[in-house]
Formats: C-alpha cells, sequence, structure tokens
C-alpha cells in the first residue's frame, strides 16, 4: 500500500468523479469561507459603521451564518454518489444562498440606494429552498 501525500484524494476515484462534484465542493468551500469572512467582518467591522442598528447586525448574522450552513452543505452533498450528478440541487443551493445571503448584506450596507433588492431576498431563499426539496425527492 502507498503512503498517502497532501495530494491523496479523500474518497476513491470512483466517487470523485462525477460531473460538477468539484465544482460543488469548491463553490461550498467559497461560500462557507465568504461567511466565515462575513461574520467576523459584522462582528468587528460592522459595528463601528454609523447608522449600523442591532437589527441590522441581526440581519448581517443571519446572513453570513446562512452562507457558511450552504457552504458546508454542498461539500456533502459534492461527495454522495447520486446527488453530487444531481442538474438542479446542488446549482439551486448554491445560487439561492448566494442570492438569500448577498441581497441581506448588500441592504444592510445600502438599502436607500438598494431597495429594489427587498423582494430579491425570498427568491433567493425559496430557490435555496427548491434545492433542498429536490435532494428528497
Amino acid at each position: 500500500m502507498s503512503r498517502p501525500s497532501a495530494s491523496t484524494p479523500l474518497l476513491p476515484r470512483a466517487l470523485n468523479a462525477f460531473p460538477g462534484s468539484s465544482l460543488l465542493w469548491r463553490t461550498g468551500a467559497i461560500l462557507a469561507a465568504a461567511g466565515i469572512i462575513a461574520g467576523a467582518f459584522g462582528s468587528h467591522g460592522l459595528q463601528k459603521r454609523s447608522g449600523i442598528t442591532p437589527e441590522k447586525l441581526h440581519a448581517w448574522q443571519t446572513a453570513s451564518s446562512y452562507a457558511i450552513y450552504n457552504g458546508l452543505a454542498l461539500l456533502v452533498v459534492s461527495m454522495h454518489p447520486h446527488f453530487a450528478a444531481h442538474r438542479f440541487a446542488g446549482p439551486a443551493i448554491a445560487v439561492g444562498s448566494m442570492v438569500f445571503s448577498g441581497s441581506i448584506m448588500a441592504l444592510v450596507l445600502a438599502r436607500d440606494r438598494l431597495k429594489w433588492m427587498g423582494p430579491i431576498t425570498p427568491i433567493g431563499g425559496s430557490v435555496m429552498i427548491a434545492g433542498y426539496i429536490a435532494l428528497a425527492l
């Protein structure tokens, strides 16, 4: 048996060969990292900005938490032999999460200029939920 190296995949090649699983993995990792960065900014930098209320901080924390949760979910989905190849679920979770979290963060930072984004938030949430429901079907 050969000794594992830093480039040895965690899963055997047969399980790691699904089209899109690599993209889902990368998207999940980036989404989780973005959520962590946003959460840190919310805790340390956002509080110092003028006009940031406790309600806005809570909305920001919600958005960053959802980005982290959905990023982790995409990491798990990307490793599943059936769901990694699902044409709708992974992309819907990724896009829905980005739209949901991104629109909340944009509204926290510039609500007056970006009022039109308010109705986009539930659309992103609905797409995200549809992705999870697709996994169950």
